[in-house]
């Protein structure tokens, strides 16, 4: 597992011990990174990432190098990314580790511009913790938020979430959907 873009490209991640955490692949990483900047431009440095059910972090400390201002990675037990969070000890003013239960979180530290959701799959933990993410002002007006699941998974968006888009990477399914606040 690697960083495959950016200021850090190339630079190798510890790959988690347990089964209970799966990074999102390279490949699929880099696929998604391509479709956020036909979607946002290629400029992310106005722009806040929070990764919810982060695991290892991979895709969180690939957008810290891709260029964004700054990324949350958020999990119930964040042992595991520490240990990637400290290989960027340049960079602890840009990257932010809450540890939280996705389902239950505390008020938001920040609103943030996009969204990557990556739950255990087919807990059904999606839904529940997409609508505690709107509820809590995790996310601005318009975020774009990209949520995967099993690819056999049905994920039900809550109100005030459209989507917009999907994609498929081998058994991940990715729903990209833009937040609408009230």
């Amino acid at each position: 597992m690697r960083i495959i873009g950016g200021k850090y490209r190339g630079k190798n991640l510890f790959s988690p011990g347990s089964d209970l955490v799966r990074p999102t692949s390279d490949r699929a990483r880099e696929a998604l990174f391509s479709i956020l900047r036909s979607k946002l431009g290629f400029d992310f440095s106005s722009l806040k990432l929070v990764d919810v059910f982060a695991g290892s972090g991979a895709f969180g400390l690939e957008a810290m190098s891709q260029g964004f201002a700054e990324v949350a990675l958020v999990d119930i037990d964040p042992q595991p990314l520490q240990k990637n969070v400290r290989l960027f000890s340049a960079e602890t003013a840009r990257i932010k580790v809450i540890r939280a239960d996705a389902c239950r979180l505390p008020a938001a530290p920040n609103a943030y511009d996009v969204l990557f959701m990556d739950a255990p799959y087919r807990k059904n933990l999606s839904e529940p913790a997409l609508k505690e993410l709107a509820a809590k002002g995790w996310l601005k007006n318009g975020a774009l938020c990209l949520i995967e699941v099993h690819k056999d998974e049905l994920l039900v968006l809550p109100p005030f979430f459209e989507q917009t888009d999907e994609r498929r990477y081998g058994i991940a399914k990715v729903i990209f959907a833009k937040f609408r606040a009230v």
